[in-house]
């Protein structure tokens, strides 16, 4: 009994030293089993195929739709200058005036000689009558009567030409006064009072239309063409007339508040850049548009009816300069996949080839995994926001 007491003593002693030894075990145990990693979220945008305008991002300029060169119609002295260089003038509002005393002694001149004419005209229609009425009693021979009739017809001739020279003497008063030829913005007063202009010669100043305003832009004729093959080829479909919209960004990148209209496009080549000119018209009531900005213009060109768009992040570039996307599988791995792009429109890609209907694209949370990792896939919480948007921007 005793030895059996001696070791149950013993068994009893060495229990009791393990036991720190097996907590320690059971600790570490479940410290292993929550230290086990989970599978990262990461943000995601299901492909769905959906109607996209096709939009040219493409470089233009601004011009006014008319400009004149204000020029004298008659030479002289400017005696006053009436406008504020600047200012906004309507046709026909005095800009200069010439000195007119020279043109109105022209006037008082022409006025008497048109009297005087007048006077030899009554004359002549007298003497007329009296001879008409000898040679029909044939107390004057038919060769008087003639020559009085052709008395008659010189002295009207020369009324009607004292007519025209009071006219154009009245013309060129008028003329003292320099007027706006069209409506728009006057810009800097190129003489002053005291200087002699010459008549259609010296230009005076400048008027330009700046409400509404061009935007000029080119395009390569490789994409109007590769526009036309897709047309034919019903890759695209035509915007219908009158639905095309023509936006401007400007150089800080805010867009433009107004839409504008597309004009025309130009019918030739340019031979040493391969560029079409196309001219857009953009209503300008602020006077934002200024001629000679530069300008970034926006313009639907085609409907692709089924297109397919991804977030700009989504899109990575592969050591060999390739466009490629990480895709979430039915397993919930992720997997490379090479696509091609188109433009880029809205902050989107266009896929032209390596996505369908149904592909789940990895948009955010690209540091948290490697190709082949599972991951937990969440919806992108913009991507509800922007397709709104898209459509917003086709219903406009």
């Amino acid at each position: 009994m005793s030895g059996f007491r001696v070791r149950s003593a013993c068994l009893a002693v060495m229990l009791a030293a393990a036991a720190p030894l097996l907590a320690a075990c059971d600790e570490s145990n479940s410290a292993i089993v929550q230290a086990q990693p989970t599978d990262p979220d990461v943000s995601i945008v299901t492909v769905r195929p959906q109607p996209r305008a096709v939009v040219r991002e493409l470089p233009g300029r601004i011009a006014p739709t008319r400009v004149a060169e204000v020029r004298p119609r008659i030479s002289g002295v400017v005696v006053e200058r009436l406008f504020h260089q600047g200012s906004e003038v309507k046709a026909g509002e005095p800009l200069y005036r010439i000195d007119p005393r020279p043109f109105e002694v022209e006037v008082m001149s022409n006025e008497a000689a048109l009297a005087k004419a007048q006077a030899q005209l009554h004359q002549a229609q007298q003497h007329a009558r009296r001879i008409a009425t000898l040679t029909t009693q044939r107390a004057a021979p038919e060769a008087e009567n003639e020559k009085a009739v052709a008395s008659e017809r010189q002295a009207e001739a020369e009324v009607n030409g004292r007519k025209a020279d009071l006219a154009r003497a009245k013309l060129n008063l008028d003329y003292a006064t320099v007027r706006a030829p069209i409506d728009g913005v006057v810009g800097a007063a190129l003489v002053t009072e005291g200087a002699l202009v010459v008549q259609n010669e010296t230009n005076l100043a400048t008027i330009q239309q700046l409400d509404p305003v061009y935007a000029d832009f080119t395009q390569s004729v490789t994409e109007l063409n590769q526009l036309r093959r897709a047309f034919a080829s019903g890759d695209l479909d035509r915007i219908e007339a009158g639905a095309a919209k023509v936006r401007l960004v400007l150089d800080d990148n805010s867009v433009y508040a107004l839409d504008g209209k597309l004009l025309f496009s130009d019918a030739r080549v340019e031979t040493n850049t391969g560029q079409v000119t196309l001219r857009g018209e953009f209503p300008n009531p602020n006077r934002e548009l200024l001629p000679g900005m530069y300008v970034r213009v926006r313009i639907d060109q085609g409907l692709d009816s089924d297109a397919i768009a991804v977030p700009q992040q989504a899109v990575q570039r592969n050591g060999g300069g390739g466009s490629e996307v990480f895709v979430v599988k039915d397993d919930d791995r992720v997997a490379v996949q090479p696509v091609r792009t188109g433009s880029v429109q809205d902050g989107f890609w266009f896929v032209t080839e390596g996505l369908k209907a149904g592909d789940k694209v990895v948009v955010e949370g690209f540091q948290k995994f490697a190709a082949g990792d599972r991951v937990k896939p969440q919806a992108w919480a913009e991507a509800d926001a922007a397709a709104g948007n898209q459509r917003a921007q086709l219903m406009r």
